[in-house]
C-alpha cells in the first residue's frame, strides 16, 4: 500500500491556501494524508470594519472551523499582516514547523504577487525547507529531508510568471470545498469587492476545461524541476 502523504501549506494569511487550492488538500485528507495549514499570519488588517485585533480572532476561529471541515489541522505564525518578515527569525520558525511536521509535500505562494506578505511567505519557505534539513541549524527539532516537492497554487494577487504545469483533478471534491471555503467570511462575501468564490470557481472550471475534467486546481514548480527522465519518447 502507498505510504501515507504529509502535505504542508504555507500561506501568508489565513484563507489563502484553502481558497486557491483548499480542494486538493481536501481530496488528499479524504484518502487519508494528513494535511496542515500554516497561517504566517491572520490577515487581520482585511476588513475596514473591524479592528486588527477583532478581524485577527475572526479569522483565526475560521481557520480552525474550516480546518475541521476539510480534514486539516491548523498552525499560525506570530506576524502581522503586511508585516510578514524575511528574517532569519522566521526563516528558523517555519524550519522548526517543517521539522516538527515533516511534510512529504510543501505547497506556498509563487514566487511574484502585488502583495508582499505573499512574496514573504514564498522565500521563507524555500528558505526553510533548505534550513530544516541541515544538521547543523538549530530549531530544537531533528533535522528533516523527507520533502519531495515544493509546490507553488495559483492565486489571483500572483501572476506574473506563473504557468499552470501542474492540474490536480478536483470533480468530486470541488462541491464540498464550496461548502466548507465560505466559513471565512471573507470568501462567502460582504467584505471584499473580489468574488472570491466565484473566481476560484470559475478558475477550476477552466483549468478543469483543459485538463480533460471538470474541475481542476492548477500548481507551478521551480523552472529546474521542470523536466523529465525517460528511456524513449512515450
Amino acid at each position: 500500500m502507498e505510504e501515507p502523504k504529509v502535505l504542508l501549506a504555507v500561506g501568508a494569511h489565513a484563507g489563502d491556501m484553502e481558497v486557491s487550492c483548499g480542494a486538493v488538500l481536501f481530496k488528499h485528507a479524504r484518502k487519508g494524508d494528513r494535511v496542515v495549514l500554516l497561517h504566517l499570519t491572520p490577515g487581520e488588517g482585511g476588513n475596514p470594519r473591524l479592528a486588527p485585533a477583532a478581524y485577527g480572532s475572526q479569522k483565526r476561529r475560521e481557520a480552525e472551523t474550516v480546518a475541521r471541515a476539510m480534514g486539516a489541522e491548523v498552525l499560525f505564525g506570530p506576524y502581522r499582516d503586511g508585516e510578514l518578515p524575511v528574517s532569519d527569525e522566521a526563516r528558523l520558525f517555519v524550519a522548526g514547523v517543517i521539522r516538527q511536521v515533516k511534510p512529504t509535500h510543501v505547497i506556498t505562494h509563487w514566487r511574484t504577487s502585488i502583495h508582499k506578505d505573499h512574496v514573504a511567505a514564498h522565500q521563507l519557505t524555500i528558505d526553510a525547507v533548505l534550513l530544516a534539513s541541515l544538521e547543523a541549524v538549530e530549531t530544537g527539532h531533528e533535522r528533516h529531508r523527507g520533502v519531495r516537492g515544493i509546490y507553488y497554487t495559483e492565486n489571483w494577487e500572483d501572476p506574473e510568471g506563473f504557468s499552470p504545469y501542474m492540474l490536480v483533478d478536483v470533480s468530486t471534491e470541488l462541491e464540498a470545498w464550496r461548502s466548507w471555503v465560505t466559513g471565512y467570511e471573507f470568501i462567502k462575501g460582504g467584505i471584499s469587492t473580489f468574488a472570491y468564490l466565484d473566481y476560484y470557481t470559475a478558475l477550476a472550471r477552466v483549468r478543469g476545461a483543459v485538463a480533460g475534467t471538470t474541475y481542476a486546481v492548477a500548481f507551478d514548480v521551480d523552472p529546474f524541476e521542470k523536466k523529465r527522465v525517460v528511456k524513449e519518447l512515450l
